[in-house]
């Protein structure tokens, strides 16, 4: 069964990828499960500047359009949830860490545990300052790394020091 629900999602997932892509936004994800005989189709996306939930909505009718005119693959009726990534996504790709440029995050790197505020991110790394320096990491020397949730402004020294006016992409 669990074959079978790969077989679905990877047949799925290049015409969701094109709707999602055609609709302003990316895949991060896609799941299919079987639970009895509906399918439910898991769609997680997300952009640079974040997601709404009107814009959860339009992406959520554009999909389901799509889906739809493949009933044949999914073999029967089916639910889709869209969603946004949670705060506990793990940050995996540069984007990821483009997108949370000015946020604090935790990061595991090899023996090594500590938060940081994200800076400029390239191909394979980022800037981050912890502890009042700036520093660069590579995202090979990245364990794991997750936003840790703020209730108040950063400092205005910290945004300073990574170039950061303003908190710019944050939600």
């Amino acid at each position: 069964m669990a074959n079978q629900q790969g077989d679905l999602g990877a047949a799925l997932e290049p015409v969701v990828r094109d709707a999602v892509d055609a609709a302003g936004f990316e895949l991060e994800e896609l799941e299919v499960q079987r639970a009895g005989r509906r399918s439910l189709v898991k769609v997680v996306v997300d952009a640079d500047s974040g997601i709404g939930l009107d814009e959860v909505a339009d992406v959520s009718r554009t999909v389901s359009g799509v889906l739809d005119g493949h009933d044949h693959v999914l073999g029967g009726p089916y639910t889709l949830e869209v969603t946004s990534p949670g705060i506990d996504r793990p940050l995996t790709k540069p984007r990821h860490w483009r997108r949370n440029r000015l946020r604090l995050v935790k990061v595991r790197a090899g023996e090594e545990t500590f938060t940081g505020r994200v800076g400029d991110t390239d191909e394979d790394g980022v800037q981050l300052l912890v502890g009042g320096q700036l520093r660069r990491l590579e995202f090979a020397a990245v364990n794991h790394a997750v936003v840790e949730v703020e209730f108040k402004q950063p400092p205005p020294e910290e945004l300073a020091l990574l170039g950061g006016g303003s908190q710019e992409g944050s939600r």
